[in-house]
């Protein structure tokens, strides 16, 4: 509940077997939404617990650490982009 109520939507977390930890997070303001986060105290448990999975950061918690990766290609987009074209131009895309 922390995490939805700091702000924190549609959470994930993805671990390739090669060791490649990737998160997925939706949020209004993510920086407010992880500002909230970190003044939470089930937010140190959850680092603490977490940090394993997080090798290579150095201090810090690894909410502090994001890489964020811009979205290249977003399915529904798409899909609405096609329905404002033309049915005939839709058929040659």
């Amino acid at each position: 509940m922390a995490l939805r109520d700091a702000g924190w939507t549609n959470y994930s977390l993805f671990l390739t077997d090669d060791g490649l930890l990737i998160g997925y997070v939706e949020s209004d303001d993510l920086d407010a939404a992880r500002g909230a986060m970190t003044r939470t105290e089930v937010n140190q448990r959850w680092q603490d617990g977490m940090a394993q999975y997080f090798a290579g950061i150095e201090g810090g918690h690894a909410d502090d650490n994001f890489a964020l990766v811009p979205e290249i290609f977003h399915l529904e987009d798409q899909l609405a982009a096609l329905v404002a074209v033309s049915p005939e131009d839709a058929t040659h895309a």
